[in-house]
């Protein structure tokens, strides 16, 4: 008994131990500025016009209570891969989102934010696409085409097509600056600005000639480019053919629960 008795004191005595232990650390973690955020820092000087490189960048850990809102965190280091910034960056200086050329006032000509290489092409999208009113300038997006296509008995014959995929956003509108697009408190511009190649800029420029042109925000740790077939607005009078279509792309619970019905 006295054996049983001297077990049960012991495990009560070493979760005691355990939860003084974790709220020890939690206590710790709190007066020391809460939980940890990994930011990006140079790892040398970044001299004013250079561009961002991956070799020029590593990460620090900072207390959240210690981070300003202007920081940029590794999460979004594809963002500004690329970019120029507008003032010297010493070394192991935090990254700014006001580094940057696409937030300094005195530097937003649009010429300097263009990756080596490409070209910055406009876009001007339908007016009713809210989806442009979610992007912003470091956005990463697809580019769909809706075309007319010749009449074959069915009355409205449109096509969508995916013309270019994963592409940078340098400016929404006239602004540069994402810091510049969350103050707005509504965002109505149907005009893009892209960084792309040559081939992709004569690509659009002649689908710009012949369809409405529309963006789909994606993931920017997405690196993924999808074979999508050619989809036309006929595919719609069947239901049998919609149905197809659904069953190629990813389902949630209510469509899993409709097709078995």
């Amino acid at each position: 008994m006295n054996r049983r008795a001297l077990l049960i004191a012991v495990v009560v005595a070493a979760v005691g131990v355990m939860l003084l232990l974790l709220y020890t650390r939690k206590f710790e973690r709190e007066a020391s500025g809460g939980e940890r955020i990994r930011l990006l820092v140079a790892v040398k000087p970044i001299e004013r016009g250079k561009v961002i490189t991956e070799e020029s960048l590593t990460t620090r850990e900072v207390p959240m209570a210690y981070v300003e809102d202007r920081a940029i965190k590794e999460v979004e280091k594809a963002k500004v891969l690329g970019l120029r910034v507008g003032t010297t960056v010493q070394a192991q200086q935090t990254l700014m989102w006001t580094d940057l050329v696409t937030a300094n006032e005195e530097r937003r000509d649009l010429s300097s934010l263009v990756q080596p290489g490409n070209r910055a092409v406009s876009i001007k999208t339908r007016r009713d696409d809210t989806s442009t009113a979610m992007v912003k300038p470091g956005d990463y997006v697809d580019v769909i085409g809706v075309f007319q296509e010749p009449t074959t008995g069915y009355a409205d014959n449109r096509s969508a097509v995916v013309l270019i995929q994963r592409v940078l956003v340098l400016a929404a509108g006239y602004e540069t600056s994402p810091d510049t697009m969350e103050k707005k408190e509504s965002m109505q511009e149907s005009v893009l600005t892209l960084s792309l190649t040559l081939q992709q800029a004569q690509l659009l420029a002649l689908a710009s000639e012949k369809a409405s042109i529309s963006v789909a925000l994606r993931n920017p740790d997405d690196p993924r480019m999808v074979e999508q077939p050619r989809i036309s607005s006929s595919a719609f009078v069947s239901d049998q053919t919609v149905r197809q279509i659904v069953v190629q792309t990813p389902k949630g619970p209510t469509e899993i629960r409709n097709q078995q019905q």
